[in-house]
């Protein structure tokens, strides 16, 4: 009787997760939570079970003591975008852990794709770049920072789009959290300012998917991998590698939006990420159309018979009873349809913005690969 009446009852509501949920096995690991594939008896749905340790979660909660950090929950629940995972509800367990519930994504983490280098990678991944910077931008519209951008964050559903999934650094775009201090990330994405201490913002992130863009095009960091203090302070000390030094065949556009984007000075690299996202897009635009026309140019050299196709027989006239103004002349031949029809001009649309329901260029699955020299 006296054990319930004094002993400390919890602050929210806490949920038997082995009673709501069949547990059908552990898919990931981070460093500050658990992830299982699972069945959601409450719902129906297939889900991706999130449970965050409880003590590293609270030491990183202590660092921002008194600022009224919101949760990971509350976090992932304000974001929706097609680019970023789900999270349809969290709790608490009865251990006191924060679960959240998210959509299951059936596929590959960007990771195993950046090591692996294979064709999806080499034909899709200027797409997973622009899918990863607008989840990022959309992340920087409702004033979060992420600073944990990285391909391990990511993953690549079987129909081929990229999902940011993890959300436990993501702190508000406020002073309070700008302030220097706060040097949590992962080691060879920080940018300098984070490293040397210095006041933060969203450019940090900028610099964070810059790296990750470099690695997926030579399957390297822009300096030696940072396992070391020394190598972390590479970001500071040393300039990155030239991207087009180590991938001669990469389009010059797409390199010099990655090289800026890992500039040291914060403001010498793009100020927003969709500064960034739209290089991506115009670069993606225009070797679709080279794509395309090579294809094009491919398809008539394959069918020589087209252009020599038998012209139509003209009724025979006697010539006593023809007039003179019937006789057919070289301008007055007949032209193809197609060739009075004037082409259609793409509408011009606002930097950083794609117009909604209708597809980018590259959703129509042109294979850009034999633009490159690998």
């Amino acid at each position: 009787m006296f054990e319930k009446l004094f002993s400390k009852k919890p602050a929210h509501e806490q949920t038997d997760i082995t009673k709501r949920f069949t547990l059908h096995g552990r898919v990931g690991q981070g460093s500050m939570s658990r992830v299982w594939k699972a069945t959601d008896l409450k719902s129906g749905r297939l889900v991706a079970l999130k449970v965050l340790d409880k003590e590293k979660t609270q030491k990183f909660e202590e660092r921002f003591r008194g600022l009224h950090k919101p949760s990971e929950g509350d976090i992932a629940m304000s974001l929706h975008h097609p680019n970023i995972v789900k999270t349809w509800e969290f709790g608490w367990t009865t251990e006191d852990e924060m679960f959240l519930v998210m959509e299951f994504v059936e596929g590959v983490g960007l990771a195993l794709l950046v090591d692996l280098q294979n064709d999806e990678m080499k034909r899709y991944r200027l797409r997973y770049m622009i899918q990863i910077g607008e989840a990022l931008q959309h992340f920087h519209q409702q004033n979060w920072i992420h600073r944990d951008i990285c391909p391990r964050n990511v993953m690549i559903s079987d129909d081929k789009s990229a999902r940011l999934i993890d959300f436990g650094l993501v702190v508000p775009n406020t002073p309070e959290f700008r302030r220097p201090g706060n040097r949590t990330g992962t080691a060879s994405y920080m940018a300098p300012e984070l490293i040397k201490r210095q006041p933060t913002d969203q450019r940090l992130d900028i610099f964070s998917y810059a790296v990750t863009c470099f690695e997926m095009y030579t399957k390297r960091f822009p300096w030696d991998a940072a396992l070391t203090i020394d190598a972390v302070l590479q970001h500071i000390n040393k300039p990155p590698v030239e991207i087009s030094t180590v991938m001669p065949g990469i389009d010059k556009q797409i390199a010099a939006a990655i090289m800026r984007g890992l500039k040291a000075n914060p403001d010498e690299r793009w100020q927003t990420v969709g500064e960034m996202v739209s290089e991506f897009r115009d670069a993606e635009a225009r070797l679709v159309r080279l794509a395309r026309e090579a294809a094009a140019a491919r398809a008539n050299a394959a069918s020589p018979s087209v252009a020599a196709a038998p012209k139509p027989t003209t009724p025979t006239v006697p010539a006593a009873s023809a007039p003179a103004a019937a006789t057919p002349g070289p301008a007055s031949q007949s032209q193809p349809a197609a060739a009075s029809t004037p082409a259609t001009k793409p509408a011009n649309r606002p930097p950083g913005k794609i117009s909604k329901g209708k597809k980018r260029s590259a959703d129509d699955d042109i294979d850009l690969t034999a633009l490159f020299a690998e």
